[in-house]
């Protein structure tokens, strides 16, 4: 991420306020969430390039980016926000869950699916996306935070 002030990955869906551990919508910890704006530059930086690195993960098994530039290009002409500095897989993500309903050709955005999801639609891929997404979160979140993360019993 650039050196600019470091925005909130929130997208105003927030589930930790229901108990989640993870939120459903910024795939955030719960903690993350309530301490965002005590954290500082590094700690921000660390919360987002997990985020980026576990959704790429999730895009780039179902989609191949052949023209970033041309990605780049059609988001930045629809005015659909993405992170610049991120992940190109990331940026698929983004028009995938703003476009999902509108887009005929995903090809003309310098993406295309992987044989295994040619013919899935793309609202039912965004879905599959932020499924997939939120569970390596949460299996993110019980691996490494929950086992060392303090008990409310032990105060």
């Amino acid at each position: 991420m650039s050196n600019q002030r470091i925005k909130t990955p929130c997208v105003g869906l927030c589930s930790t306020v229901y108990g989640d551990l993870v939120c459903r919508g910024c795939k955030r910890f719960h903690h993350e969430v309530v301490n965002w704006n005590a954290y500082g530059e590094e700690g921000k930086r660390a919360v987002w390039l997990r985020l980026e690195l576990l959704l790429a993960q999730v895009m780039a098994a179902k989609l191949d980016i052949f023209d970033a530039e041309l990605l780049r290009r059609q988001l930045e002409s629809r005015q659909i926000r993405f992170v610049a500095d991120q992940s190109p897989y990331c940026w698929a993500y983004h028009l995938i869950a703003r476009g999902a309903r509108v887009i005929q050709q995903l090809e003309a955005y310098g993406v295309v699916l992987l044989p295994e999801f040619r013919d899935w639609s793309l609202p039912e891929l965004r879905d599959a996306i932020d499924r997939e997404f939120f569970l390596l979160s949460e299996a993110h979140y019980q691996r490494y935070i929950a086992p060392g993360f303090p008990s409310e019993t032990n105060g």
